[in-house]
């Protein structure tokens, strides 16, 4: 049986090796007559062969492009986490404590360091901050503030309650002079039921945005006296509660150029930042910035006002505008020997052409009115005079001015400013009046020589509108003091009670019916004259992730609100199906 097994299979295998021999035999012979004997006819059709080997190739090419082009549709380019963002900012570097901060830079540093109860939103309006909410009673006298849960500082530490009256407590401090100050003045803060209790002297429909003050850590300076706060290791080496942590402080040169070099805080409420630094070079002069804007020294910067956007001549950099809640006026000094008289304030309000005062203006907004229309819930607004030169003349001719009159107009050497005060100057000299024009720098000469006492017949200035009107600061009677913002020294008393009704009534409707009696009595008193809106310009590197277009600015640092998503290195991605 084994036998015949094994016979048969040695005959399957001679059978396959002589079938193998004879097909080698046959392709040997096919190749050579079709292939290799045919290469001799080559020469005649070299032509279709060209033709055909070029048009594999197109395939090919084709195929390849394609491919690319496909992975290109399911690409995308998006940021990443990483990198270093720097911004040059203006001014010196005294103090990192929060309370203290004076220059463009310090409140740059500021920001980007320390959180707030209230915070400015996406919408330009007071939103929550640190606070997880904050409700007042029906008379807006009696304010309660919960704060975030799982709060904590950088080093670790949970922010708490504790921190808010350590603060207040430092801010109402006669020992200590802060911005923040009046916001808090009278106000008394204790806890109950782990909340916040702000009871304040009198009803304030806005206290919510006075909230908007940082918070500094009382497990660190409850034990410095208070007026010893600006001298502690802390304004050096702070502890922080923002977007991002105290690094390293670099010294540059002896003309009091610094940088401070911060790291994404780690503990920040609203997630860590992308950044892994953030660097803020603090300039002394603005010429400084334009040149490190320029040779890339930076990324960006928000010191260089429109009118010297030219100077900008990196071609990687652009402007980015965008309006904020501030606003320049003529402010007229109504208890000065000149404008006291109703009649020569009207005669500006009429002879003034703001068209022509206004063209040199570039995307700045014209503004009439010491209010925003995205401050209030009407838009019938009071009319102003027709523009009437010659009505104007004959005011100011009735007047009957001493001959050697001379109008003080004062201004500050900041962008359009100086260019402004001069058109002004001649369009009043053509109204018949005489005028002479200061332009100084902003500072503590300024402060000292001009606006505390009110040392001018028209002053040219910016201020702050804030995210919700309150006209109290600029224009109640109450506030004209040496130490106030009521610039036009105004005082009228239909004015002040209508102030004084809006902002202690939380019916909007009775509050919008407050807003438009007093813009009545500002048109009929004229105690300051609008001109425009300002505009933030940011020239920023166009590599980079800065804030969000849809962000609505109210006062420049707000930029700031959404630091977390900013970014500097970029990634390909596959998009989503």
């Amino acid at each position: 049986m084994e036998q015949d097994i094994k016979k048969r299979g040695q005959r399957i295998a001679r059978r396959l090796s002589r079938f193998s021999r004879k097909a080698g035999r046959e392709g040997s012979e096919h190749i050579k007559e079709n292939v290799v004997d045919r290469f001799s006819h080559i020469k005649k059709i070299r032509l279709l062969v060209l033709e055909w080997s070029l048009l594999i190739l197109v395939i090919l090419m084709l195929s390849i492009t394609q491919t690319f082009l496909y992975a290109e549709s399911y690409a995308v380019t998006s940021f990443t986490k990483g990198g270093t963002y720097s911004e040059a900012t203006l001014g010196r570097i005294n103090s990192l404590n929060p309370l203290f901060a004076t220059t463009n830079s310090e409140k740059t540093l500021s920001r980007l360091m320390f959180g707030t109860l209230s915070s400015v939103d996406y919408s330009g309006h007071i939103g929550l901050g640190l606070a997880d909410s904050i409700k007042t009673d029906d008379t807006g006298s009696v304010w309660t503030v919960k704060l975030r849960d799982n709060l904590k500082w950088s080093d670790g530490e949970p922010i708490t309650n504790a921190d808010v009256l350590y603060t207040v407590s430092v801010i109402q401090s006669p020992a200590v002079n802060t911005s923040y100050s009046s916001n808090l003045s009278g106000v008394r803060v204790s806890t109950e039921d782990g909340k916040l209790i702000f009871t304040l002297p009198k009803a304030y429909a806005n206290f919510s945005s006075a909230l908007e003050f940082p918070i500094l850590p009382a497990h660190i300076l409850s034990g410095v006296a208070p007026n010893l706060l600006l001298e502690n290791a802390f304004s050096t080496t702070p502890v922080t509660s923002g977007a991002f942590s105290y690094n390293a402080t670099q010294t540059i040169g002896n003309a009091g150029e610094k940088v401070v070099y911060l790291s994404p805080n780690k503990e920040y409420y609203k997630g860590t930042p992308l950044l892994d630094s953030f660097a803020v070079h603090a300039y002394p002069t603005i010429e400084e910035i334009i040149s490190a804007i320029n040779l890339g020294t930076v990324t960006a910067t928000a010191e260089i006002l429109p009118v010297d956007a030219d100077e900008v001549t990196a071609d990687n950099i652009y402007e980015k505008q965008t309006s904020i809640n501030s606003g320049v006026f003529a402010f007229l000094n109504t208890r000065g020997p000149i404008f006291s008289n109703k009649s020569l304030r009207k005669a500006l309000q009429q002879g003034i052409d703001m068209r022509s005062l206004r063209a040199p203006l570039g995307d700045e907004l014209p503004l009439d009115y010491p209010l925003l229309t995205s401050q209030v819930d009407f838009d019938d607004f009071p009319a102003l005079p027709e523009y009437d030169p010659d009505a104007a003349k004959e005011k100011i001719k009735a007047a009957n001015l001493d001959e050697n009159q001379v109008v003080r107009l004062v201004t500050i050497d900041s962008g359009y400013l100086p260019a402004l005060a001069e058109n002004l100057r001649f369009q009043l000299e053509n109204l018949g009046l005489k005028v002479e024009v200061s332009v100084m720098s902003s500072g503590q000469e300024f402060l000292m020589g001009i606006i505390r006492p009110r040392n001018y017949d028209i002053l040219l200035y910016e201020i702050e509108l804030g995210s919700d009107p309150d006209l109290f600061a600029y224009y109640h009677s109450s506030q004209n003091t040496e130490n106030s913002l009521n610039l036009s020294n105004y005082s009228s008393a239909l004015a002040s009670d209508a102030i004084l009704a809006a902002r202690g009534t939380m019916d909007q409707t009775i509050r919008n019916a407050k807003y438009e009696a007093f813009l009545k009595a500002w048109v009929e008193d004229v105690p300051a004259i609008g001109i425009y809106q300002v505009n933030l310009s940011y020239f920023v590197n166009r590599n980079v992730r800065t804030f969000s277009e849809d962000l609505r600015l109210v006062t420049p640092t707000d930029r700031f609100n959404d630091v977390s998503f900013w970014a500097t290195v970029k990634t390909q991605k596959n998009r989503t199906p």
